[in-house]
């Protein structure tokens, strides 16, 4: 299963290739302040795989904040969040904004609250090299 998505004006969008016998998806909601304040929902697949394509990277601000651990891709353009990305043992791992994949159904996602405040660095690290997508492309100009 492919599913396709992007920030509202489409200077960075992404194919997340997900196993095509999946049923649902896992929508989790954080509790960070970022996350709050940006209303973000997450989703990510240890065996996925995304390609992300930014058209314009003069357009793209990457924010970290808290233990730094995380960049969050921002469209300077339209202002949405689409992923965020975090270099685990030398390897970029991601997760990307449920809000910004288009044409899946809602009966698919499995929603659900998070929350990672009381974990320490390494815990984090940990938790993404399980969990976020390990297989990920970033082509910038749209190539």
């Amino acid at each position: 299963m492919v599913i396709h998505g992007s920030c509202h004006c489409g200077n960075i969008s992404f194919d997340l290739v997900l196993d095509p016998a999946r049923t649902e998806i896992s929508a989790r909601k954080c509790d960070c302040s970022f996350c709050m304040k940006h209303g973000a929902v997450w989703t990510s697949d240890p065996n996925g795989t995304l390609k992300v394509t930014i058209e314009d990277r003069s357009l793209v601000s990457e924010y970290a904040f808290g233990t730094r651990t995380a960049l969050f891709r921002i469209c300077n353009r339209c202002g949405i969040v689409p992923l965020a990305t975090s270099e685990v043992a030398g390897q970029l791992r991601a997760v990307v904004s449920v809000n910004a994949m288009t044409d899946v159904p809602e009966s698919m996602l499995r929603r659900s609250a998070s929350s990672f405040g009381g974990e320490d660095v390494n815990s984090r690290l940990a938790r993404r090299e399980r969990n976020w997508i390990p297989n990920v492309e970033i082509v910038e100009g749209g190539s």
